[in-house]
């Protein structure tokens, strides 16, 4: 008798079909509605895992290391892909909304959720610092719809230039913060002078050589790319430079312990600055966001189907107040404290403020503390976490084309067009 069951392996090439599919087509469908990827993602992930066991839980709590590698994966390629498209020269004049993020709206953000970890959540200090490190952040992941487009698109707003750049930069940023978490949660075991280790390595060293290393990995890459004589690699045509800059860069900077996220991001920035106008520079950013959406979607397909198995601790009033907290008063706050003298419009104030998307990147540092210190309430950290995401996913995946069109017109610019102005209005590009 004919066995009619399904191969495994065929069921799985079928999926990552259809999957791959949605990833080319389901941007262009949601462009105009008020509906995000992610979240078309999510609802697939809570489909497919409830209407059949999959025989594995895919909670990220259930697989913290695999959590820590597969996300960190998807944000050395986003942030590689941000490098690569954001036109705007770097200089500390023209980046200066940047800074106000980073240097004001982030700090102020992770004091405030540890605030909201100790006073509403009842966590202790360790572990609400570990939280806010992770949920302080925005996501680069995950804010492509408020991020400007690929190279030499123009429509580089405000708004997107500022998240863009932000989401770049903050996830290396955010990594000293989680490493004292992780050193005073390891203080009382291994007795070493914490705070000189902290200072010198975790912040100076890592930072330092980060960004050096980035500068670095980028500069060969360009020469490679553009300059070399004879045959460049810009000839080959071949967009997957981009992911061997990437991992090289992210490989070389672990090697010499320093920030990974930083080197990438910046070897991703001064790639793009050693030919700015080629139109190489276009492959590489496809390449990079085509493999990032891809694995994108994979994490939020899991994540879905973890809503459906349930948080590994209990979701309660309190853990939604604190999560209300966190998206509704605290990123709002902090980022108009950041935006204050800010060469920017009430509206585009209050949409970079609005707009600090929470997902992947925060998975990732949770994981990584998690991993490599001792915290206690871990299964409370994930819950919380996962809260925080889900609903920052759903918030800003409602309101991001409603409103990003509303500031494109506001503005007179063709929403329709990426936010390029209507044809014979169009001027210089913003500094």
């Amino acid at each position: 008798m004919m066995d009619w069951s399904p191969d495994p392996y065929i069921v799985v090439m079928t999926g990552a079909g259809i999957l791959i599919a949605l990833v080319a087509w389901l941007p262009l469908a949601l462009r105009r509605l008020p509906l995000s990827l992610p979240i078309v993602c999510i609802v697939i992930g809570s489909i497919i895992f409830g209407m059949r066991p999959m025989g594995f839980d895919p909670s990220p709590s259930a697989h913290p290391y695999i959590t820590e590698r597969l996300t960190e994966f998807v944000v050395i390629i986003a942030l590689m892909g941000a490098g690569l498209k954001i036109d705007r020269v770097f200089s500390f004049k023209q980046w200066s909304i940047t800074w106000r993020l980073l240097l004001i709206t982030m700090p102020l953000s992770i004091l405030a959720i540890m605030g909201v970890g100790l006073w509403v959540l009842g966590t202790g200090a360790l572990a609400s610092l570990l939280l806010a490190s992770s949920l302080a952040p925005t996501d680069p992941v995950l804010a492509a719809d408020v991020q400007v487009g690929g190279p030499k698109d123009g429509g580089e707003d405000t708004v997107r230039f500022a998240l863009t750049s932000e989401a770049g930069l903050n996830d290396g940023f955010a990594f000293p913060f989680v490493h004292l978490a992780i050193v005073l949660s390891l203080a009382a075991t291994t007795g070493d002078d914490w705070l000189v280790r902290w200072l010198s390595f975790n912040v100076f060293w890592e930072i330092v050589a980060g960004i050096s290393c980035g500068w670095l990995v980028g500069k060969i890459f360009g020469w490679l790319t553009f300059r070399m004589p004879g045959d460049t690699l810009a000839k080959t045509g071949d967009g997957l430079i981009a992911i061997a800059a990437t991992f090289v860069s992210y490989g070389i900077s672990e090697l010499i312990h320093c920030y990974g996220f930083f080197a990438v991001f910046v070897t991703a920035l001064t790639l793009r600055s050693a030919h700015r106008d080629h139109e190489f520079q276009r492959d590489m950013h496809d390449i990079t966001e085509q493999v990032e959406r891809i694995a994108m979607m994979v994490l939020l397909l899991a994540f879905g189907g973890s809503l459906v198995t349930g948080p590994p601790a209990p979701i309660g009033w309190t853990e939604v107040f604190a999560a209300v907290l966190i998206l509704f008063v605290v990123r709002p706050a902090t980022g108009l404290l950041g935006m204050i003298g800010a060469p920017a419009t009430r509206g585009e104030k209050l949409a970079v403020a609005f707009f600090g998307i929470r997902g992947v990147g925060s998975f990732y540092y949770l994981a990584y503390g998690l991993n490599h210190g001792e915290f206690e309430d871990a299964d409370r950290l994930w819950s919380i976490l996962s809260l925080v995401a889900i609903m920052s996913i759903v918030m800003h995946g409602l309101t991001v084309t409603p409103i990003m069109r509303w500031l494109d017109r506001s503005h007179g610019r063709d929403p329709d067009k990426g936010g390029l102005p209507p044809p014979g209005l169009q001027g210089p590009a913003e500094s």
